[in-house]
């Protein structure tokens, strides 16, 4: 509707003013004008004075012009443009008396974006501001059609008789005319630009050709200041917990860079609920809120039928802003009254929360990061007063080149400290310097040296309240030094076989630390260790900075890329040697107790587009069993496709050494289209976890978790989905059943 406004009413009072400003364009074999048709041309109205307007090129077959009646008539192919909007007419006329200006016979109007006005005739009042049009067919650039049987504008307000706005094709392959898929008809619609709003009368939408629901009162902003105020699309659901669901959102614009969303849900089988978002553009970032609010009885994790009344609410929000080229600052925030809320409301399936604000500066050779953070567990065995606060945490880095060797050095300084309100506190600080130099052989061997050296400050109280001993550090300060020397030597191999490219490259890695403090520093960032193929050539396998793992290691392995016509195959394959016997700090189970490694290795299989394949694995050294085993497929193209997923850990480690326990889940995925703009689609994911391998977990072995299944329709204008999703889990107040989803959406149609 606002391009329509800017075609018609805007670049044609330009271009049908080119009579009284331009001459005619004879184009070469042209016959010459006869000097008693044509006349002399009329006076320049002041209205249309060339030097304050753009220029206009027109041309046409014949100009006339009556001196008796002040008529001008362009006759024949007439052609004008002025500032990128095009006008093609059989007949252009100017009654100079009334003022009047009529284009007639095949009338097109081209605007700048690409978007056509196709009219029986255009007729313009005397100020080139009123007036109307027969037979209207606006072809908007993205596809939409909007027609109308008359388009009358009065007084800056435009009025449409009898018609019909669509985003589909209106014509088939063939070329023969269709029945649009969905269409919105209006007896008319009216266009009010001070009120910067389209209101439709009598408004019907029809899907197929079969009219399916009335739309009274339908109407909606112009656009022309981003949007205005109004209803949105309802929200519809149903499933076993809350029963049937309407969300009926209101958006609010409060300014051009503010607005809001309000939005009350009413349940069957639940209080109501009130929901309001806010968002905020400034000039140095943006940022957004929401909230969610209710009344009802907040289920226990712990006491199964224990339920207790009272508000519930959850609040969410983030933002970015860019003080100055380097620095910047974000944040996120997110807190729930109680620990089934999310899913109860279907609004989240995480299991914890966390909240940080960060101001970062970055260049090219430097980086800090100052932060705060805090969490929120919603699982059952997650203890309120144990979760950590860790403000501030600091993070600095610079590096450069080592001018003599022409080595990288990269130095950082860390400090982190951590409160807890029933639980541990710990403080930590520490500097580091790390010195590489990557060189070639004349074997053609890519040979780094690398020299790493660290000090660390930590202070621990209150470590008694952390019921793993491992984990708890010493009371009071304590120092650590650590220092650590690498030598990591590839040899690529690079030939033709089997009709493909073979790139095999060996790698050796020797690895010294001397003995490093680890049991009287508290442990709070390395606490699941596992080895996989990403950290086996790792200057340390823990994760985090808290443990250090000392010694004299030698690392082995090999890299294998195949490259085929049409697909690559990318493999890995290794271990690792501890040459010293002295007792570790890692436990049975992780890889990394014995002196042997076990082995670790990865393949990835990509065929053209349509095969992905990647395996995962860890080995046990002693008796080759899979201690991990993870699988990702995915076959198919984008329309129809299956995607698999395995997971097996079978580690063996006693639940009060380490945070991460045993798992085994299989997950599956596919859609399958049919005819042309159907398809089928669904997904599940099963627990095969069983308590030999978990002993908190419930699962029996094969226990569903959830899954979906559903039928959508697709095609260029109209997407239409029916799914059906079952959750088998409870919890607290979330039941498991049934939830129903409908999904409508008309493609090129706004608020």
């Amino acid at each position: 509707m606002t391009r329509f406004k800017s075609i018609c009413w805007t670049a044609l009072p330009l271009l049908l003013a080119a009579p009284g400003l331009a001459q005619a364009e004879t184009q070469p074999g042209d016959p010459p004008v006869p000097e008693q048709s044509v006349g002399q041309p009329p006076e320049v109205d002041p209205v249309f004075d060339p030097d304050a307007e753009a220029p206009v090129r027109f041309s046409s077959d014949r100009l006339e012009y009556d001196r008796n009646t002040e008529i001008v008539t362009a006759i024949g192919d007439v052609f004008m443009s002025r500032e990128g909007y095009r006008l093609r007419a059989d007949r252009v006329v100017w009654e100079r008396n009334t003022g009047e200006v009529r284009a007639e016979g095949n009338v097109r109007v081209t605007s700048p974006e690409g978007d056509n006005v196709y009219g029986d005739s255009v007729v313009l009042d005397d100020e080139l501001r009123d007036g109307a049009i027969e037979n209207l067919l606006l072809v908007l650039e993205n596809g939409g059609r909007l027609a109308a049987e008359r388009a009358v504008r009065v007084n800056e307000v435009t009025t449409l008789e009898r018609a019909a706005y669509t985003a589909c094709p209106v014509v088939d392959d063939n070329g023969c005319p269709r029945e649009p898929t969905w269409q919105i008809t209006a007896v008319r619609v009216i266009h009010d630009p001070n009120r910067q709003r389209i209101t439709y009368q009598g408004a019907t939408l029809n899907l197929f050709g079969i009219p399916i629901i009335g739309l009274p009162g339908l109407s909606h902003p112009d656009r022309q200041t981003g949007g205005g105020s109004g209803l949105l699309i309802p929200d519809i659901r149903l499933n076993g917990t809350n029963g049937l669901e309407l969300a009926l959102p209101y958006y609010w614009r409060i300014a051009p860079n503010q607005d809001a969303t309000f939005t009350p849900h009413v349940f069957t089988n639940a209080y109501p609920m009130a929901e309001a978002e806010f968002r905020h553009l400034i000039d140095q970032g943006a940022y957004q809120v929401r909230g969610y609010l209710t009344y009802g009885n907040r289920g226990s994790l712990t006491v199964p039928g224990a339920e207790d009344p009272g508000l519930r609410a959850y609040i969410e929000g983030n933002g970015r802003f860019q003080l100055d080229p380097h620095w910047s600052v974000t944040g996120s925030a997110r807190w729930v009254s109680d620990r089934t809320f999310l899913r109860r409301y279907d609004i989240s399936l995480d299991t914890r929360l966390r909240s940080v604000v960060q101001a970062e500066r970055i260049d090219s050779d430097s980086y800090i990061n100052i932060a705060g953070w805090a969490f929120q567990g919603l699982r059952a065995t997650d203890i309120g007063g144990q979760q950590p606060f860790a403000l501030p945490a600091i993070d600095a880095r610079w590096r450069m080149i080592e001018p003599t060797t022409g080595g990288r050095v990269e130095l950082q300084a860390n400090s982190l400290n951590i409160l807890r309100t029933e639980g541990q506190d710990t403080q930590r600080a520490f500097a580091s310097a790390r010195y590489e130099h990557r060189s070639l052989t004349p074997f053609g061997q890519e040979l780094t040296l690398t020299g790493f050296l660290r000090g660390d400050i930590y202070h621990a109280n209150e470590t008694l309240l952390t019921t793993n001993p491992l984990y708890r550090g010493s009371e009071g300060f304590h120092g650590r030094f650590i220092a650590a020397a690498a030598v990591d030597l590839k040899w690529p191999f690079i030939g033709q076989f089997l009709g493909g490219t073979h790139r095999f490259t060996p790698r050796v890695q020797l690895v010294a630390s001397p003995d490093t403090e680890n049991l009287d520093i508290p442990n709070e960032d390395a606490r699941a260790v596992d080895l996989e193929d990403s950290n086996l050539f790792a200057l340390n396998r823990f994760p985090g900075y808290d443990r250090w793992e000392d010694g004299v290691r030698i690392t082995y392995g090999a890299d294998w890329v195949i490259d085929l016509p049409g697909a690559q195959i990318r493999s890995n394959i290794g271990q690792s040697y501890r040459l010293g016997s002295r007792a570790e700090l890692f436990p049975d189970g992780t890889g990394l107790a014995d002196r042997f490694s076990d082995i670790v290795g990865r393949t990835s299989v990509q065929v053209g587009r349509n095969i992905q394949f990647t395996h995962r694995f860890r080995v046990d050294k002693d008796d080759l069993t899979l201690r991990r085993n993870e699988i990702d497929a995915v076959v198919g193209s984008n329309e129809t496709y299956i995607s698999a997923g395995y997971l097996r850990l079978d580690r063996d480690i006693d639940a009060s050494l380490e945070d991460l326990q045993d798992r085994e889940e299989i997950r599956v995925g596919g859609r399958l289209a049919f005819a042309r703009y159907w398809s089928v689609f669904g997904s599940a994911v099963v627990d095969l976890t069983d308590r030999d391998e978990d002993p908190l977990s419930q699962a029996d072995g094969f226990d569903p978790v959830r899954h979906r299944i559903g039928i959508s329709y697709d095609d260029d204008c109209i997407e239409v989905g029916v799914t059906w999703r079952r959750d088998y889990e409870t919890t607290g107040d979330v039941r498991r059943g049934n939830t129903f989803l409908i999904r409508v959406a008309l493609r090129n149609i706004g608020r």
